[in-house]
C-alpha cells in the first residue's frame, strides 16, 4: 500500500504571501489602482458619449436634453471626470508601454513617472476642458 500523504513542507520564518498590513501604500500602487478604476470609468463615459452622438445624428430633442445636462454643473463634473480618466488612462498606458521595453522599472523612476502621470493628466484634462468649453462645446 502506497502512502498518499504529501510530505510536510519545512516551516519558513517568512509568510508565503505578504499580508496587507505590511504593505506601505505608495504612489506607484495608487497609479496601478487608479489605472484600473479609470478603465472602468471610461465605460460609463463612453456610454454618455454614445448617447450624445446618437442624439446628434438622429434626435434633436434628445440632443438638446443631453447638451443641457452636459452644460449643467453636475454634467460638467461628469465630463471633467471622464476627460481626466481618459487622460490618466492614456498617459499611464504609455508608461506601461515604456515599461514593456524594460526601461523605467527602477523603484525611483517608477515613483517619479507615477507622480508625473498624475500631474500631467490633471494638466492635460484642464487644457482639454478649457479649450472645449471656451469653444462653446457644452452649449
Amino acid at each position: 500500500m502506497v502512502n498518499s500523504a504529501l510530505p510536510e513542507r519545512p516551516q519558513s520564518p517568512r509568510p508565503i504571501s505578504p499580508h496587507l498590513q505590511i504593505w506601505k501604500f505608495t504612489v506607484t500602487m495608487a497609479a496601478s489602482i487608479t489605472h484600473r478604476g479609470t478603465g472602468m470609468v471610461l465605460y460609463g463615459g463612453s456610454l454618455l458619449l454614445t448617447v450624445w452622438a446618437y442624439a446628434l445624428a438622429f434626435d434633436p430633442a434628445l440632443f438638446a436634453a443631453v447638451a443641457g445636462f452636459v452644460g449643467s454643473p453636475i454634467g460638467f463634473i461628469i465630463v471633467a471626470g471622464y476627460v481626466w480618466a481618459l487622460s490618466f488612462h492614456m498617459m499611464n498606458g504609455l508608461r506601461h508601454l515604456y515599461w514593456d521595453t524594460g526601461r523605467g522599472l527602477a523603484p525611483a523612476t517608477a515613483t517619479k513617472t507615477a507622480w508625473a502621470i498624475y500631474i500631467g493628466s490633471i494638466v492635460l484634462a484642464a487644457i482639454i476642458l478649457f479649450v472645449g468649453y471656451s469653444a462653446g462645446g457644452a452649449a
